[in-house]
This record gives C-alpha cells, structure tokens and sequence, in this order.
C-alpha cells in the first residue's frame, strides 16, 4: 500500500504532529507500506520530532501562514491565491504519486481534495472537535468567516470516503455522517519514549504541570486564575505550577502571572522533546481548556501515572476520566472548582497514590496495537471495496 498524508508542517512540537509521526514509526516497524509526508508550511524548517527512515516528505510551498497578522481583506484574498495554488501542487503530486490512500490532517484543503482524481480513496482526520473553527474566539469579520465555516463543514466532510473523530463524544455532536469512524489517539504513542515499567511519576514532587499551546483554546488564563486561589490558602505554599508551552498569548500570560502576584509560583516554559520526564516530575496535570478534539496531554500524562484535574469540557475528558477514580472532573469554567479539586488532591497524598495506579491503566485503554489495528483496518477497508 502507498499512503499519503498531508498536514500543516512540522516543524511545531504540537500534538498532531507528535501522534501522526509516532504513528508512521509504527506503521514502518508492522508493515511494508509506502508512506509519502506532505506539507504546505514547512518553509525548510527542521522537524521538531524526527521522521522515521524511509518515509519521504514533500513540502508544497503554499505558506498560508505568510497572511497571519495580515488585515481581513489582504488575509482573504492571500486565502483563496494560496489555495488555487495548494490544489495545482497537489493535484500535480498526487496524479504522478498514485497513492492508494490520501489521509488529510489538515482541513484547508479538504473542499477539494475529493475532486482530485488521482484514483486514490480519501480520509479525513479531525483532530480537534467539531468546535475547532471557534479555537481564537475571534469577532467582527474574522468571527463571521468562523462561523461560516463550521456551518459548511458537515457538506465538506460527507465528501470523503472516510471521516474520522477522535471521541464518541465529538462524533455525537456530528450526528449522522456517513463513513464517519471513532479513533483514538493511542496512549503509547503519544508517551515519547515511555513504556510500561519504564517508570511513573513518583508524586513526591509538589508540582502541577499543564501542557500545551498558549492560545484561548487551552484557557491557560483560567488556570492562573485558579492557581492564585490556590497560594491563597497556606497549606500549599511550597507547590508551584509549571506551564509547558508557546504561543500568541505568552505575553499576555507572563504579564498575568505578575499582575496577580503568583511569579514565585506559577511559570511558563518553552516546550520540550523529553516531556515525558517533567510529567515523572510531578503530582497531577491540570487542563483548563475550553474544548479539545482529543486531549492527548491528558493521556499521555495518565500514562506516567499523573491524576487529572480537568474541566469538563467538550470533547474527550468524559471519554477518559472516571470522577473520582483517576481524576476529578469539573463542570467547565468553574474557576473555583478548579482551585479545589487541586486542593483536595494536594491535601491527600494517599488520593494522589490511588488515582495514580488507576490513571496508569489508561494505556490499557488505548494501547497502541487496539488503536493502530484500527487505522490498519480502516486503510485496507478501503482498498476492498475500490
């Protein structure tokens, strides 16, 4: 089989990129397959995480991202040049490619792809929720296209031979859409380097670490927000909490954090490869977003045995957290809430060992063999019925 994915680039340690590359490496080490990367953005940059041998990679030069911070008009016009030439490039690679399968992990090409004729069969993977179009929580004319989008979405996605969500969650705000699949993100996978037995946080670290981009989607405001009612009760004094992550809301995090007077406590620091180690590093991780597709961090965090504090947004966080058994759940944007349940678990060394063996069993769960067997079977599926 010849498989072909497209994304963004790759040059971000975020987490799609971390899950696709993790699951080509596993499909280079189970199969004979062909796998071909392509990428719009990638501008010769170096990859982040490494691209497993013998898997090729094309960039297409498109740079949609050229426009960011540009005014709307100027961003909509640069918009629609770029994707005339994203289609031409890409139609051109894949016409003399001849994939079997195409798997789109980015959904700015998804109104066109289906019309490239290249007798491949078409996947698309939704790595975020139905909500994705919201994660800027923009206004004016930027918020309007916003909305226009995801109210065109569901016309887009039924183009496809295959659409995939990452919850049953997200799939039941989909509702009914032909050849749509539930597929998780694998706990091994997402745990870099992690196996069972290679050692687990071992929580005598008074430490609470949230991972992930600063932008409005991960609500890291929330969390500080929180975190300052914490150091307001003296039985946690000596804990701190640190912040994995870039982004556009870095400034005006770091400005946060001093105004609120928890410095001494509270940090932001650049993202890391060895992630998995400053999980072994900690006592719980904390997730304030407003909305995830999967919250990978989540799992790859119980997979070094950290308890969950989470709000209890849409989508993932019921699909993983059992209340009470290993993480705690709290109704979405109770800020209060929040600074409790993270009380309460600093309070109780015992709670944080119980929760701890119970979160580990999350890669159980979501093995790497139960969920690549998946994908596996979706891509040959496919070729069945050509």
């Amino acid at each position: 089989m010849k498989l072909l994915y497209t994304i963004h680039s790759l040059y971000n340690p975020g987490g799609m990129e971390r899950v696709l590359l993790n699951k080509i490496g596993w499909l280079r080490r189970n199969t004979e397959w062909e796998i071909l990367v392509v990428t719009t953005d990638q501008k010769g940059r170096d990859l982040f995480f490494p691209l497993p041998e013998g898997v090729r990679m094309v960039d297409l030069g498109v740079n949609y991202s050229d426009d960011n911070g540009k005014s709307f008009i100027c961003k909509v016009a640069g918009y629609f040049r770029r994707r005339r030439l994203h289609r031409k490039r890409l139609t051109e690679l894949l016409m003399a490619e001849r994939p079997d399968v195409v798997d789109c992990l980015y959904p700015g090409e998804c109104s066109f792809v289906p019309d490239i004729r290249d007798g491949s069969r078409k996947v698309m993977e939704l790595h975020q929720s139905k909500m994705f179009h919201y994660q800027y929580n923009r206004s004016g004319l930027l918020g309007l296209a916003d909305r226009y989008r995801a109210r065109t979405d569901e016309r887009l996605v039924r183009r496809f031979d295959r659409f995939v969500v990452l919850t049953e969650e997200d799939a039941r705000m989909w509702g009914e859409i032909p050849g749509m699949r539930v597929i998780p993100n694998a706990a091994k996978d997402i745990c870099d380097g992690m196996r069972p037995n290679a050692g687990v946080a071992s929580l005598d670290v008074r430490r609470v670490i949230a991972v992930g981009r600063l932008d409005y989607q991960k609500g890291f405001d929330r969390l500080i927000d929180a975190w300052v009612l914490v150091r307001k009760d003296g039985r946690f004094a000596d804990w701190r909490l640190d912040i994995f992550g870039q982004g556009e809301w870095k400034e005006m995090l770091q400005r946060k954090i001093r105004t609120l007077g928890v410095g001494d406590s509270a940090r932001l620091n650049a993202p890391v490869k060895d992630i998995a180690a400053e999980y072994k590093a900690s006592s719980m991780l904390v997730m304030s977003s407003h909305y995830e597709g999967f919250p990978m961090v989540m799992v790859e965090a119980m997979s070094a045995g950290l308890p969950v504090v989470t709000f209890d947004y849409k989508c993932g966080p019921k699909d993983i957290i059992d209340d009470g058994r290993n993480g705690l759940l709290v109704k979405e944007g109770d800020i209060r809430g929040l600074a409790d349940a993270m009380m309460s678990l600093m309070a109780s060394p015992a709670t944080l060992r119980r929760m701890s063996a119970e979160a580990k069993k999350v890669t159980e769960r979501f093995s790497e063999e139960k969920v690549m067997g998946m994908w596996v079977r979706l891509y040959e599926g496919l070729l069945k019925y050509e």
